[in-house]
């Protein structure tokens, strides 16, 4: 039954008259007023539905509910039942009334029964000690590989004990000393036993004599004594794998080989320590020598009798311990080289004031070093990725001697520089000393580079990147750049001299100094030092030595550029690459990983020095185009070209070069001779263009353009212009260029091709066929020139083209026409 209106309540009654006042608005909407009310009970109904199944879902949730409630009740009454019949027993068996004092008083009680059943394992771990070392030393004659097997056992626990600590919190460390007090006892027990062992199976093979009884009884004596002391030291092997990977640790000496190198360290002692005459300080080779002597009278013993007992014991140690048995010789030297370390060690403070003899033991030991790899091959680590780095890497590096050496060097290369650059031929330049072809460098520039290279052969065994990069900057660049102020200022002293005021101070006397060839062979110093030693520096940067070096230093800046790190010591990458390379820091470069990128060690040295040597190179060039263009002033003085006649009545006669034009012939020939014997043939033959151009440049404005010319006249000028070239020629010498030097001065040649046109020649004119062509062409004189240049620009090319002229324009083909007086007129 629908509810009625007026049982609802105001605001129901408000939303159902909006509600039909919606959907009732006009008179038809009545007709569809039965679809509403269907869609109004169908809605009633749904509604109805959903109602009825939230009752019923919370009618569950309730039940659900009160359950819950009930069970936890429960749990909670159990809980408490239980907590009281624990307090109750508790306090029977404390006999206490307080149930907190009767849990203190339980817990006591447990914390006992911890610590004695601790007790109780710690006194089975001490018996079961106690009894390996017992066993083992009651072994030692009898069985002693047993001994041996009841060592390890023991040094086993100790190494537990060890690992076992930290997670304990250090709880038992009396335990762990003691037990490991008891293993080095019994380390100590066995080994003293075998050594004895082995030593007394020795002399009787009259060891380290060059007789040895190696009768096969005594070998397998010894094989024996050898093995157990290899077995014994196996457990120390293995510590020493953990400790290798941590810090880069000594490889062990191996027992036997302790005990057969111990008389050789007597001897070693006996012959260099105290006052024999054998121990000197300035013959460090003497006990380095004697360590050689050692390897090549005793290394043939054990790589014959000891290598085959490496070989089966890398068979049974597995893999992580063969390498110790892969080398008898290198086991031998790893033996030798401690009583080595301890001579050193010795000997360094004693020499430490004395820079001679602290250089001398360095690079001594650097030879030593390089002969155990070389020679021997000595790895002492095959497995590892890197050489051994030697004595000499230990001591400067590990022992903190690099310093010290490194400012011996310098002081001593910087001594030897001076001694150089004061004597008194330092400055003559070396005719003798390179190719008859190249520059020649003054003999302080050759040996500069001799004392460099030098240098690079005393620091290049060095095993530490870092330190050779240090020799390379601090030493060898540090020269460079001294040797390079040394020219620069030499090339500044020049300008000084020849500048106004210079000349004026200096008077005659000093103008001698630096005018003519004098002031050449200045300049040429520089010029042939800085292109010497460019060169040179351009060859070290392809030696293998170098490149490596550069690579290495790539590597290193693209390793520790995100991390801020200085590549080399205290050197920064700004501080490497300012003294390098530019090429270090560039972040493109660094960014590759092509490491064929390009740069090299000595580019920013080398860049200096090429700039010196074009700065150098322009100087000479000006000098010389200003002393011919002095000399030639006389020449561009002369006026009588227009008048000059033909005396011998002959064109064909050659005619002698102008008198006025000596100065410059001398002045060429003079300077020239001497420039092509000190400098290379490019750079001779690019001073002489730029010089025989300046002078083209001279001799057109000068006298072709300011004078007029007979016929003669002009011969005369081509005739002086032959013998200038001629004397340049024979001047260069075998640096002559092909076409001889008149075929630079085209423009020249040109003009003068111009200039001596026949004003007398048969003129065809009007001949346009083929077959008389090349007779028309033959036929152009003075004239037809004329007539077709002055005709119109289209005319004068053709004309030009014809004569075979590529250089000069139509304007200036016009005013060389017209110096010829014939035109003129």
């Amino acid at each position: 039954m629908a509810t009625s209106t007026s049982t609802l309540e105001t605001d129901e009654q408000v939303r159902v008259q909006d509600y039909l006042n919606d959907k009732i608005q006009t008179s038809t909407d009545f007709e569809s007023l039965e679809s509403l009310l269907s869609n109004l009970r169908t809605q009633h109904e749904l509604q109805r539905k959903q109602l009825s199944e939230a009752q019923e879902a919370l009618s569950k949730a309730t039940k659900s509910s009160n359950d819950h409630v009930e069970t936890t009740r429960k749990r909670a009454e159990a809980f408490n039942e239980q907590q009281a019949d624990i307090d109750r027993r508790l306090m029977a068996l404390t006999r206490s009334n307080a149930s907190d004092e009767a849990t203190k008083r339980f817990e006591a009680g447990i914390r006992k029964l911890q610590r004695l059943e601790l007790s109780r394992g710690y006194i089975g771990l001490l018996k079961d000690a106690e009894d390996l070392s017992t066993n083992a030393l009651q072994s030692i004659q009898s069985a002693p590989r047993l001994a041996i097997t009841s060592y390890s056992q023991l040094r086993n626990i100790v190494e537990q004990l060890k690992e076992a600590q930290p997670a304990a919190e250090g709880a038992s460390p009396h335990l762990v000393d003691y037990v490991g007090q008891l293993a080095s006892k019994l380390r100590m027990e066995l080994k003293g036993e075998f050594t004895s062992q082995l030593q007394s199976t020795l002399e009787q093979i009259k060891w380290p004599s060059k007789d040895l009884d190696l009768s096969y009884g005594l070998r397998l004596q010894w094989k024996e004594h050898v093995e157990l002391l290899l077995d014994l030291q196996i457990p120390e092997l293995n510590s020493y794998e953990s400790a290798s990977k941590q810090r880069n640790a000594q490889p062990p000496v191996l027992f036997p080989l302790e005990v057969m190198v111990h008389p050789l360290q007597l001897r070693f002692k006996y012959h260099f320590s105290g006052d024999k005459p054998t121990n000197r300080l300035d013959k460090p080779e003497y006990f380095l020598a004697h360590i050689n002597d050692l390897l090549n009278n005793l290394g043939g013993f054990f790589t014959s009798f000891l290598q085959p007992i490496f070989e089966q014991k890398s068979q049974t140690v597995g893999h992580q311990l063969a390498w110790h048995f892969l080398s008898a010789s290198d086991a031998y030297i790893t033996a030798l080289l401690p009583m080595l370390r301890h001579k050193v060690n010795a000997y360094l403070p004693q020499i430490s004031t004395h820079p001679q003899l602290l250089s001398h033991f360095v690079h001594e030991l650097m030879n030593f070093d390089n002969d155990l790899r070389e020679t021997w091959n000595y790895m002492p680590d095959p497995y590892s990725q890197e050489d051994w780095r030697g004595l000499a890497w230990e001591v400067l590096s590990k022992e903190g001697w690099f310093d010290r050496w490194l400012q011996v060097e310098k002081n001593f290369a910087l001594a030897r520089y001076k001694e150089i650059v004061d004597t008194p031929d330092s400055g003559h330049i070396d005719y003798e000393g390179v190719d008859p072809s190249a520059t020649k460098p003054t003999r302080a520039a050759i040996r500069v580079n001799d004392l460099l290279e030098t240098i690079t052969e005393r620091y290049q065994p060095l095993s530490s990147f870092s330190q050779k990069l240090r020799f390379l900057i601090d030493i060898q660049i540090t020269i460079f750049d001294q040797f390079h102020e040394r020219l620069h200022s030499a090339l500044e002293a020049y300008l000084a001299m020849t500048s106004t005021i210079g000349r004026t101070v200096q008077g005659a006397d000093g103008q001698a100094s630096v005018e003519g060839i004098a002031g050449l062979e200045r300049l040429c110093r520089v010029f042939g030092s800085a292109e010497y030693l460019e060169k040179k520096m351009e060859d070290w940067s392809n030696e293998v030595f170098f490149v490596e070096l550069w690579y290495e230093l790539q590597k290193r800046v693209r390793q520790n550029r995100d991390g801020g790190r200085n590549v080399a010591g205290s050197m920064s990458v700004a501080d490497v690459a300012s003294r390098t390379s530019p090429a270090v820091s560039n972040r493109q470069t660094m960014d590759s990983r092509d490491e064929t990128s390009e740069g090299a060690l000595f580019d920013e040295t080398a860049s200096a020095y090429r700039r010196l040597r074009l700065r150098s190179e322009s100087i000479i060039t000006s000098t010389l185009t200003s002393t011919v263009r002095s000399a030639l002033k006389s020449y561009s003085r002369v006026s009588t070209w227009a008048t000059i006649s033909d005396a011998s009545g002959s064109a064909t006669t050659p005619l002698p070069p102008t008198a006025d034009l000596a100065p410059a012939m001398r002045t060429l020939s003079t300077a020239i001779s001497f420039l092509s014997r000190a400098l290379g043939v490019a750079p001779l033959r690019r001073i002489v263009r730029q010089v025989l151009l300046s002078t083209q440049t001279y001799i057109w404005g000068n006298v072709l353009l300011r004078n007029a010319f007979s016929s003669t006249g002009a011969l005369q000028l081509a005739s002086d212009l032959d013998h200038l070239c001629n004397v340049v020629d024979v001047a260069l010498g075998p640096a002559a260029p092909a076409g001889g030097s008149k075929g630079i001065l085209q423009k020249m040649n040109e003009g003068l091709l111009i200039l001596n046109l026949d004003a007398h020649a048969l003129q065809v004119i009007g001949q346009t066929d083929e077959s008389t062509r090349s007779e028309q062409d033959k036929a152009l004189g003075l004239w037809e020139v004329e007539k077709r240049l002055f005709k119109d620009n289209e005319s004068a090319r053709d004309v030009l083209a014809d004569l075979g002229i590529e250089t000069l324009t139509e304007a200036e083909a016009r005013g060389v026409l017209e110096k010829r007086v014939e035109i003129g007129k």
